[in-house]
């Protein structure tokens, strides 16, 4: 069997539900191996999870920025926990609670021993915004490995697309824990969701 085979094995198996967490005090024990999903508001990350397990409503889908109001992990066939972040920089929410969900993030991302790798979603037609270099800044200082992934890539035309990857690949180069690769997705398409599976299922137990 191939890596790629085994890859899309892996993310055609069994994927559950397993915890959500509104607070940092009520994280999950860890007993697998972590991959974090974390974005601005309408990323995309809901549909990448989805899209990566083949699923039309495993992470819920809202056109409402700041639906996920929580911390929500997903057991991938015991091997791997698939966890989707609360977007951040949605307005249209108190600042009390963007604050709240904030913290949550970060305790999240500064907290967790057996978090292997961090996707930060970034949509494609946007480009990295200040709020995803405060958080980029943020797993620098705490040595988290994270990958940059553009979201919503069937929205651009080929050569909009490889300039995007350009400036995202220019701007990972900046970061201390930053790789230098970076993946170019569509949720709708399919477009990069073999190749990031198969470099993910390179970090299930």
């Amino acid at each position: 069997m191939t890596e790629a085979e085994a890859a899309r094995k892996l993310f055609a198996g069994p994927c559950d539900f397993i915890w959500g967490s509104q607070g940092a005090d009520n994280l999950p024990p860890e007993r697998l191996s972590e991959i974090a999903f974390v974005g601005r508001s309408n990323a995309g990350k809901s549909s990448l999870i989805n899209g990566l397990t083949g699923r039309k409503a495993l992470a819920r889908v809202s056109q409402t920025p700041g639906a996920t109001r929580q911390i929500n992990f997903f057991n991938l066939g015991g091997r791997l926990m698939l966890v989707d972040l609360p977007g951040y920089g949605f307005a249209k929410v108190s600042k009390v609670e963007a604050a709240a969900w904030q913290d949550l993030i970060f305790a999240y991302l500064r907290g967790r021993a057996r978090l292997r790798r961090v996707l930060l979603l970034v949509d494609a037609r946007r480009g990295v915004m200040d709020s995803d270099r405060q958080v980029m800044d943020l797993l620098d200082r705490a040595a988290v490995s994270y990958g940059l992934v553009l979201t919503k890539a069937d929205t651009l035309k080929p050569a909009d697309q490889e300039a995007a990857r350009d400036a995202a690949v220019a701007e990972a180069a900046r970061h201390t824990a930053a790789l230098a690769a970076v993946s170019l997705t569509s949720a709708l398409d399919g477009t990069g969701l073999a190749e990031l599976r198969s470099a993910l299922a390179g970090l299930a137990q």
